[in-house]
């Protein structure tokens, strides 16, 4: 049986190496090319991170398989299979780190048969690395995570993005959802730009739930696994078994929180990630 925490170790290693790249671009202005909307955007940046992320992995692990965010952009078919695979998004909130905004992250999960061994989130600016393998725990720069617990949905802060669908009724159904949150009440709506560090905060147990439709794959594989071995509950918004290719996800401190949520979050019609076909990029200088 191989060893996956060897694999996890070099993970973590080549995400500090990737978050370092990034900062010394963060300052930069940078060029934009547009993905699927005026909100969807990719940087050389990210795509030059992916491929050294990929090729150092490539050279370790040959045998291993990839999803990585901009190679699906680019063209690549984008299948989970059992063999082991690494899920990559080389800078998830591209929006942030184009505008500066202080959260920026890489986000790497690893599966061997479909099933997640283990997560990484290096929130660059923060230096912040949330981590966790399958059966042994989260933790954040070495010291372990704990969701809060919180059964109370009126007493949670929750966390989710507008995202990057722009049409009429993805805008409507992501507010609607927003103002029915607030109308339970929840203690506040909270959104930091980056889906992946939105979901370690229900890790930290700073915040108690995050939701979301519309996202990828490779924006949630990694925390989601984090949240998990934190003690959280992972589901999907209609309240079924979570499943990282479907674009909806609830993440929360608890089973009763979780499931309230779903119960009022409504979801919008987006193609499985694994559906979906290849997005076209235009050049845009930003």
């Amino acid at each position: 049986m191989a060893n996956w925490t060897d694999c996890l170790n070099f993970g973590i290693s080549i995400a500090k190496q990737a978050s370092e790249i990034v900062l010394s671009e963060f300052q930069q202005q940078k060029q934009v090319k547009l993905k699927s909307s005026p909100a969807d955007l990719v940087t050389e940046t990210d795509q030059r991170v992916e491929k050294i992320l990929i090729s150092a992995i490539r050279n370790k692990y040959p045998q291993h398989r990839f999803i990585g965010e901009e190679s699906v952009a680019a063209g690549d078919r984008l299948e989970l299979t059992d063999s082991p695979t690494w899920i990559i998004d080389p800078i998830d909130g591209t929006v942030n780190f184009v505008h500066r905004f202080p959260f920026v992250a890489v986000s790497i999960a690893f599966t061997v048969n479909k099933q997640t061994e283990f997560g990484i989130v290096y929130s660059c600016v923060e230096d912040k690395l949330f981590y966790a393998q399958r059966g042994r725990g989260a933790f954040l720069n070495g010291e372990p995570l704990h969701a809060s617990g919180q059964e109370d949905v009126s007493k949670c802060v929750v966390v989710t993005e507008i995202g990057a669908e722009r049409d009429d009724l993805a805008l409507s159904t992501m507010t609607s959802n927003i103002f029915r949150l607030l109308k339970l009440p929840v203690h506040g709506i909270r959104a930091l730009g980056t889906a992946a560090v939105d979901m370690c905060q229900v890790a930290t147990g700073g915040a108690d739930a995050y939701y979301h439709i519309g996202m990828h794959c490779w924006d949630i594989a990694a925390s989601a696994i984090i949240v998990q071995e934190a003690g959280g509950v992972v589901i999907d918004t209609d309240g079924s078994e979570f499943d990282m290719m479907s674009r909806r996800v609830v993440a929360a401190s608890s089973s009763a929180v979780a499931n309230r949520i779903a119960q009022v979050v409504q979801a919008f019609p987006c193609r499985r990630d694994d559906e979906d076909p290849a997005g076209v990029c235009v050049e845009q200088q930003v």
